[in-house]
């Protein structure tokens, strides 16, 4: 078996995670491949102008491009040349048909194993990359190895992801855990051994086997949705107590801190805000609902679908709370929206809390104005059936004229702003609304605005 790795899909999870797999085994070929070919062109741009955005990305990218890892949209190429192909493609919430809503869209998926059948000329390890529902790899499996009693052999993976947008180049060189689910087979336990060598690097310097956890392909796939239903129930969680706290005059960062003193319960993912958004939380959660109502499990699948409803009533909190405190009318005010991106370092605006606000908002005619340092050419798209939205990459230009900042996206630049700049460029009375408690309130209402937080 050769080295040579390919991963299908140039996206968040292909891109980055091939190019730190290259830089920490310097001894193996990486091709990264789509059918996307301005993607593709992008990931190779001259000037490093990458379609995604990621701290740490660029650098990674200069110092193996070219060296051991390449970009290319010839796919029968590269998985003739590969004997592991990572499978990274898009599996979208399946929006039409049976499980609608809920389910996983795999077209794209059963499209790349036919073609990873159709263009392998030898045995392949498959190492599903892609967030996909428990048991998918045995329909990967019966689909590649279908009539290939004589030809070439496959063994089928599972290896999520666990990457935090923003910090996704640090949780690669330094991750808490590597996940790999392989059947317990001869063949399966060899499969598993290489892909843990890739983790391991080059003379056993990048992930301790420690951190190298194996399990049954079953476990794997369940893992990675009910890890990320576990932190989606904790944001929806301490965003429910900070309704609370807003109607008793608690603090949520007080609840929040002690609350996560408690060392079985732990700090993380207890900060109020706008609730979660990105590609996996919603999409996960309602793939873990969709699976418990396949199975029967009723009652638990009620219980995660909380989980989203509590989310969405979140953005519809502060909807509602602008409009009160907005003298109940928003129709022809114009309204600041600082940061698109879900969270802060990143550009992805996919499920982002500020897209579904801007929608809220767009229904009471308010005239928005909408900055943001990283996201603004996908909030264009994102947002290009909505009238009265104005983009600009200033945040002084957005705010001039408006009667109110609202806070989305808690960029480090925003803190650094000089509001008092802000404040004198608003109609009055001005407002902000810091959704991410990231602000100084104190000293925001000492140069004249009224101050709305989440859970204060």
């Amino acid at each position: 078996m050769n080295k040579n790795i390919v991963c299908i899909g140039a996206g968040y999870i292909g891109g980055p995670t091939m190019a730190v797999i290259a830089k920490m085994n310097p001894d193996r070929k990486v091709v990264v491949v789509d059918i996307d070919a301005k993607r593709i062109a992008a990931w190779n741009s001259r000037n490093f102008a990458l379609p995604i955005y990621e701290p740490g990305l660029v650098d990674v990218v200069k110092e193996v491009r070219g060296r051991n890892l390449f970009f290319s949209t010839d796919i029968r190429k590269a998985v003739r040349e590969c004997d592991i192909v990572f499978v990274g493609v898009n599996t979208p919430t399946k929006m039409f048909g049976r499980g609608a809503g809920r389910a996983s869209d795999l077209q794209y998926w059963e499209a790349t194993a036919r073609e990873i059948k159709r263009f392998a000329n030898c045995d392949k390890i498959i190492v599903e990359k892609s967030t996909l529902p428990v048991r998918t790899a045995a329909a990967m499996e019966a689909i590649l190895n279908a009539g290939t009693e004589d030809g070439a052999k496959f063994t089928v993976l599972s290896n999520p992801e666990f990457l935090a947008e923003g910090t996704a180049i640090r949780d690669l060189l330094e991750p808490d855990r590597v996940l790999i689910g392989g059947p317990d087979t001869p063949a399966g336990r060899a499969a598993v051994a290489e892909i843990c060598d890739v983790y391991a690097g080059k003379g056993g310097r990048w992930v301790p086997r420690a951190r190298i956890l194996t399990t049954n392909v079953w476990s794997a796939e369940l893992t990675k949705l009910a890890a990320n239903a576990f932190l989606a129930q904790r944001v929806s969680s301490i965003n429910a107590i900070a309704g609370l706290c807003e109607a008793t005059g608690a603090d949520v960062d007080e609840v929040a801190r002690v609350i996560g003193a408690d060392r079985r319960i732990g700090p993380k993912f207890l900060k109020a805000g706008p609730g979660f958004g990105g590609s996996c939380f919603k999409k996960d959660v309602l793939n873990l609902v969709y699976l418990c109502e396949s199975f029967g499990l009723h009652t638990a699948a009620e219980y995660w679908s909380g989980v989203i409803k509590m989310n969405d009533h979140q953005q519809e909190r502060i909807v509602s709370r602008l409009f009160r405190a907005m003298f109940n009318t928003l129709a022809n005010k114009k309204i600041a929206m600082f940061g698109f991106a879900f969270k802060a370092d990143t550009g992805d605006t996919r499920e982002t809390p500020a897209g579904y606000v801007a929608r809220l908002l767009a229904e009471e005619h308010v005239r928005l104005s909408v900055t943001d340092p990283k996201a603004i050419e996908n909030g264009k798209r994102d947002l290009a059936d909505l009238e009265g939205v104005s983009w600009e990459k200033d945040p002084y230009k957005a705010a001039k004229d408006a009667d109110a900042v609202l806070l989305m996206t808690d960029w480090k630049e925003y803190p650094a702003l000089d509001w008092a700049r802000v404040y004198k460029s608003m109609r009055k009375p001005a407002l902000v609304f810091d959704t991410r408690n990231c602000l100084d309130a104190k000293a925001l209402r000492k140069l004249g605005f009224k101050v709305l937080n989440i859970g204060r």
